[in-house]
């Protein structure tokens, strides 16, 4: 299991990576191991304006369907396109080409707030 120590996350199991303001976000490899084989994810949120703790989308596994919280406030400029027909992405490259949106923050001091890779660790009792 992996905790790239260069992210942020959040308790819900969304990782958060910052490059200036945009921040893209996707689900932990912890969560996508949890959830099981992936098959549908709803990310009908492009141009919205959510704020942290909102619902962004949600994840369809063979064993359940979970929420997506937004980790940061900001509006969603970017979703990721491969997922609409790829969704195991998720499941193989959860850091990397399954990420699943990129936010324009409008608060940088929620960065501050999230998690860093050890005291995420210590949450999912890994």
């Amino acid at each position: 299991m992996k905790f790239p120590s260069d992210l942020r996350y959040t308790a819900e199991h969304e990782w958060v990576a910052l490059n200036g303001n945009i921040a893209t976000v996707g689900i932990t490899d912890f969560a996508q191991g949890e959830l099981g084989d992936i098959v549908f994810i709803e990310l009908d949120c492009h141009g919205k304006s959510l704020d942290s703790q909102e619902v962004f989308g949600t994840v369809e596994a063979v064993k359940t369907v979970s929420d997506l919280y937004m980790p940061l406030s900001g509006e969603i400029i970017e979703v990721n396109p491969l997922l609409q027909s790829q969704p195991e992405l998720v499941n193989r490259d959860a850091y990397g080409d399954g990420w699943m949106i990129r936010i324009q923050i409008s608060n940088p001091d929620q960065w501050e707030q999230l998690m860093d890779s050890s005291t995420y660790q210590a949450h999912t009792g890994h």
